[in-house]
Order: C-alpha cells, then sequence, then structure tokens
C-alpha cells in the first residue's frame, strides 16, 4: 500500500449539543475508489467538508493531500474537486459560460482551452450551449463532474453524485470516476446505492457521526456475521410484520419481491421462521447476506444505541 491521500485521525465535529462526526479516522491510499456509506444525517457531508477545507473541525489531526487538513486549508481546496449534492451552478448560464467561471475562478493559465477539453473529455459539445437550467439530471451531473475536473485535482469528493439521475448516466458516471481513478487520482464518494458501493475498492460505513464498519465489500460482509433467508411468495409480505422483533430476527426487510430476514444467531433466526415454512404459497431458502443486509443490520444498531 502507497502513500495516503487522505489519512485523519480523530476527526470531529459538534453543531451544539450534536455530535455529527464522533472522532472517525480515515486513510484512503492515492488512487482508490472509497465508497462512504450512511444513512441521511450519518455525518457523511460534515465529514467531505471538513476534509476539503470548507469546515473547521473540532478536534482531530491529520493530512489531505500531504497538507494539514486543519491548518492549511487553502492549499487542499487548490488540489481538490467537491461535488456537492445538489446542483450548485448558474442555470441562465450555458454548460461552456459555467464552466469558463470556474476556470477563471481556478486562475487556469488557458481557461477556454481547459474548457474545450473538459467538454470534449465529458461528451458535452453538442450541448455546450445549452443553458444549464434546462438540462436533465444527468447531464447537470457531468457539468459539475467537469467543474470539479478543470483545474486537474489529485483527489475528487463527491457527495450523493447519482442522486436522481437515470441507470445509464450512473453507469456512464461510474466509467468515467474508474477511468479517472486508472490515471492515478484518488476518490471519496458517498452513495445511497448499493450496486455504486460495489464497485468501490473499499466502503466505509458512518452512522450517527461514528465509524461503524470498513473495508472491502467481502470483508464487510463476512464481518458482519449475519445469516439470512429470503422469503417468496403470495404472504411474504404480512409474514415480514409478524418476524419483526421476533428473538433472532435482527431485521426484516423488502427487497424487490422477496422478503429478507437476517439475524447472527442463525439457530434463533430458523426457530423464528420455523411455526411459517408450512404456509401455503412462501418459499424459504438460505442466501449468502447481501450488502444492502449489512447496511441495514449497520443502520438499526445504530439506532439501537441511541441513548
Amino acid at each position: 500500500m502507497g502513500a495516503f491521500a487522505i489519512d485523519v485521525r480523530g476527526l470531529t465535529k459538534r453543531f451544539g449539543h450534536k455530535l455529527a462526526v464522533n472522532a472517525a479516522d480515515i486513510a484512503v491510499p492515492e488512487g482508490e475508489v472509497w465508497g462512504f456509506l450512511g444513512p441521511n444525517g450519518s455525518g457523511k457531508t460534515t465529514t467531505i467538508r471538513m476534509l476539503c477545507g470548507l469546515l473547521h473541525a473540532d478536534a482531530g489531526e491529520g493530512t489531505c493531500l500531504g497538507y494539514d487538513f486543519r491548518t492549511q486549508p487553502e492549499q487542499i481546496k487548490r488540489e481538490v474537486g467537491y461535488m456537492t449534492q445538489r446542483f450548485s451552478f448558474w442555470e441562465d448560464l450555458s454548460i461552456r459560460e459555467n464552466l469558463e467561471f470556474v476556470a477563471r475562478v481556478y486562475e487556469l493559465p488557458d481557461a477556454r482551452g481547459a474548457v474545450t477539453a473538459m467538454i470534449e473529455r465529458l461528451g458535452l459539445t453538442t450541448r455546450q450551449h445549452q443553458l444549464a437550467g434546462d438540462l436533465s439530471g444527468g447531464w447537470k451531473q457531468r457539468l459539475a463532474l467537469s467543474a470539479c475536473m478543470l483545474h486537474s485535482p489529485k483527489l475528487l469528493l463527491l457527495d450523493e453524485p447519482t442522486a436522481g439521475v437515470d441507470p445509464k448516466a450512473r453507469r456512464d458516471f461510474w466509467d468515467e470516476i474508474h477511468r479517472l481513478s486508472g490515471d492515478g487520482i484518488t476518490v471519496l464518494v458517498s452513495t445511497h446505492y448499493m450496486d455504486e458501493a460495489e464497485r468501490c475498492d473499499r466502503v466505509v460505513f458512518i452512522n450517527l457521526g461514528k465509524i461503524v464498519a470498513r473495508g472491502t465489500v467481502g470483508e464487510v460482509i463476512a464481518r458482519s456475521g449475519l445469516f439470512t433467508f429470503i422469503v417468496e411468495g403470495d404472504g411474504a409480505r404480512a409474514l415480514a410484520v409478524k418476524l419483526r422483533g421476533e428473538p433472532g430476527v435482527e431485521f426484516a426487510a423488502f427487497f424487490g419481491a422477496a422478503l429478507h430476514a437476517s439475524g447472527r444467531d442463525r439457530a434463533a433466526l430458523e426457530r423464528a421462521l420455523a411455526p411459517f415454512r408450512g404456509a401455503p404459497g412462501l418459499t424459504f431458502h438460505e442466501a449468502a447476506p447481501s450488502l444492502e443486509d449489512v447496511f441495514i443490520q449497520l443502520q438499526e444498531q445504530g439506532n439501537g444505541d441511541q441513548p
């Protein structure tokens, strides 16, 4: 493992009495793509803003791109591309006008040439004169990523960049992310989509401001200790209500048309399911837990730990 693009310890942020980020340790090697997972309000955005120098940390130490993240935020901003959750460009300007403005903010020596090259790279040539306000979600996403990349950053911090865009736009976006990673750029991307998380080198789960799991997808699933049974059939939806709260059932949730019942005590889970196995129209089979099963388990665990 080489140098770290992000290497921080004890990262902490409070807003009044609310502890938004609780002593988080994050170390992301250069050139890797990491997924940042957690429910809404878990601390993902706050963490990202502290890393890129937009928000001052209350505690913690370490570096981002070799700079002290607490004392050298201006140097970090010059080498980081940050894509916010919400589209934050001028809707009454065209794609090219937006990008040329951003290029001037970064004081690029050949702003127009840099914009032209980026427009071509991300397939925006035929739409470069279209107003940003008239773009679909997928094209707005491409504009935002283009703006992030104009100054040739070494690190991309992407905050739920594919929310609200269609599946093809998401796939195209991730193809570009992996091309950038191949060029040596490090990426930390927050997402609620488990299929996107599975495309990352490693994932980090945060809940209630605290990091609760990290590693490759396979490692995170294995460490969860979960067992999962899948129930299908006409009565599966009613069964979900009956199973919740039963000993051994840590959660019961629907994925598509199938009910996933999961827990860490396999014998207790089997006992909870046993009375329903003879019900007509229902089928039961055990399956390896999915990343989404683990996500729900970690969220439920965290909620149960609240005072």
